[in-house]
């Protein structure tokens, strides 16, 4: 084998442990999961705002911003339960770059994989805390979810990891809605398998252990765009997009249809300033057309304090060293539009 292995890692009962979430927090994350849950079911009218950095990068200026976040949201509860995104693990189309802070701490030292499960926790909880808004994350390594079980109210499965047999599996037994993007081809039907998986129980290995799950009935999806072969990106939030989506989720034995819509990544084309038409023709959508308006429950929105982009080395505060975001004054004023609009 080629593999060395360095060191082994704390348990995730270790870590939790040591690291742990206060009883206060722990009620706080317990209302919010209600509340997203009766979203993603339908028992509330309420849109969700999954927003925050393309990769959460620096705890300070993460914190930062959803403290900025919660004050907003004290502004919009009546409609809107923002969730801030704390992207702790990015993924790379070649395996090249910055792989987050569960990877790689310091962006500008090496990997380190036991700082960086303490660093993850640690942001999630600081942010819940100060914020009382508990957030999102991306699950690319299904093993990472016992570390931060809970702390997340929310659990997405990007487009490269949706066709992969162990993240469907093991979403199968979060007790948290989780977003099944489409893959990168744009295939609905990929999508639409990967959610009815994820909603039915299984039998299967997970680290280490044979478990069996009961199944997560608020398993949706999430539509992201697409890359056809010559590379070109093809929105998939337009109105026939939805009506097609409508019909699928039709034909098919699933609970709670629901989607969120992506309004960066092959949906902008990875134009970050483009979100704001697009989350705005979402809103419209769904005022026009009651079955989109019963399909749609949320948008995902890429923002950080500064808009743009950066490079690794150039410590512009606030601002994304991945993918290019809104700006914090863009954002505040996208928020205010979404809740008039979802009246």
């Amino acid at each position: 084998m080629s593999f060395t292995f360095l060191n082994q890692l704390p348990t995730p009962e270790e870590i939790k442990e040591e690291y742990a979430l206060s009883q206060t927090s722990a009620q706080v994350k317990k209302e919010r999961d209600s509340l997203i849950r009766s979203i993603i079911t339908g028992e509330s009218d309420k849109f969700l705002v999954i927003i925050g950095p393309c990769s959460a990068d620096n705890e300070d200026s993460v914190c930062d911003y959803i403290s900025r976040l919660a004050s907003v949201q004290e502004a919009v509860a009546d409609r809107l339960v923002l969730v801030p995104r704390i992207y702790t693990n990015k993924p790379r189309t070649t395996g090249e770059g910055y792989k987050g802070i569960a990877h790689q701490p310091d962006p500008e030292k090496r990997p380190d994989m036991l700082a960086g499960l303490i660093a993850m926790r640690k942001m999630h909880i600081r942010a819940l805390e100060e914020s009382g808004l508990s957030s999102a994350d991306e699950m690319l390594y299904p093993e990472n979810w016992p570390y931060v079980e809970d702390l997340l109210s929310y659990v997405a499965i990007g487009a490269r990891s949706v066709e992969d047999q162990h993240h469907r599996l093991t979403v199968s037994g979060f007790d948290v809605p989780a977003g099944m993007k489409n893959p990168t081809s744009g295939d609905f039907s990929v999508m639409l398998n990967s959610v009815y998986a994820g909603q039915r129980p299984h039998h299967f290995v997970f680290r280490g252990f044979e478990v069996r799950t009961d199944g997560n009935p608020l398993t949706h999806v999430v539509l992201r765009g697409a890359v056809n072969k010559r590379g070109v990106c093809i929105p998939n939030y337009h109105y026939e997009d939805l009506e097609r989506l409508i019909q699928m989720y039709g034909e098919m034995d699933l609970q709670y249809p629901a989607a969120i819509i992506d309004s960066n990544h092959s949906n902008s084309n990875k134009q970050y300033e483009q979100q704001i038409r697009i989350v705005k023709e979402i809103m419209h959508n769904r005022r026009t057309e009651p079955e989109i308006k019963k399909l749609v429950k949320g948008a995902m929105i890429e923002s950080y304090i500064e808009p743009g982009s950066q490079k690794v080395g150039e410590h512009i505060y606030g601002k994304s060293i991945t993918d290019p975001c809104l700006g914090w004054k863009e954002s505040e004023e996208l928020i205010y539009h979404i809740a008039e609009m979802n009246q």
